[in-house]
């Protein structure tokens, strides 16, 4: 038996912050396809649909968080420390928040075509969300330490490309005498939809806080 086998022994075993933080995780994956097909649906009513569940899906996580900080509130012994635990909590929230509002004006200001951006964005914030999931998972046991940090290290690397498209897809917007009118609601969606995979970067940056101080 090594070491970790022998404080896994001895440190006791969660039975609501992990399994909370997990559905979280995973509800962050299925908001995140949904917005997926939200924007890569060409059908508009199909696209109302995918929106209408993203909405729910954002009230599902806003019902996790709040079981999470009432727990922190309620419970002596927590499986890392509190601050992180509703550091964690808040940000996972935020990128449901995020996904929320660029899924609402989409809808609101009748966005269509949906812009080549927005899309490439969608597909970043999936790809980020399951490397979230497969972080948060790991986090039950120390031996999964470096799985958790190879997804780590992958969350970073896509909002470092998401920075990249932003950007240019925001100067190109000024290059293509797009009206004034339809670069503002534009560049409001995809503003919000960087910053869903900034919020993804800072899940990533609390989990790789965690797993130093017990490694």
């Amino acid at each position: 038996m090594g070491i970790d086998d022998i404080l896994q022994y001895f440190i006791p075993k969660d039975k609501k912050f992990y399994p909370l933080f997990e559905q979280a995780s995973a509800n962050l994956v299925a908001i995140s396809k949904e917005l997926y097909e939200a924007l890569t649906t060409p059908s508009k009513e199909k696209r109302i649909q995918h929106i209408r569940q993203i909405e729910k899906l954002e009230h599902v996580g806003d019902d996790i968080t709040h079981q999470i900080f009432h727990d922190v509130e309620t419970t002596f012994i927590t499986p890392f420390d509190r601050e992180d635990i509703q550091r964690l909590a808040s940000v996972l929230d935020d990128v449901l928040d995020f996904i929320h509002g660029a899924s609402k004006r989409v809808e609101l200001y009748k966005i269509d075509p949906i812009h080549p951006a927005m899309i490439k964005l969608a597909e970043l914030i999936v790809l980020s969300s399951e490397q979230v999931n497969i972080a948060v998972r790991g986090l039950r046991n120390r031996r999964n330490y470096m799985k958790v940090r190879e997804a780590l290290v992958k969350v970073n690397s896509l909002e470092n490309h998401a920075d990249d498209i932003f950007d240019n897809a925001i100067a190109r917007l000024f290059d293509d005498n797009t009206s004034a009118i339809e670069v503002i609601k534009i560049k409001e969606v995809l503003s919000a939809l960087e910053t869903a995979t900034d919020k993804c970067e800072d899940a990533a940056n609390v989990m790789e806080s965690v797993i130093v101080k017990f490694s």
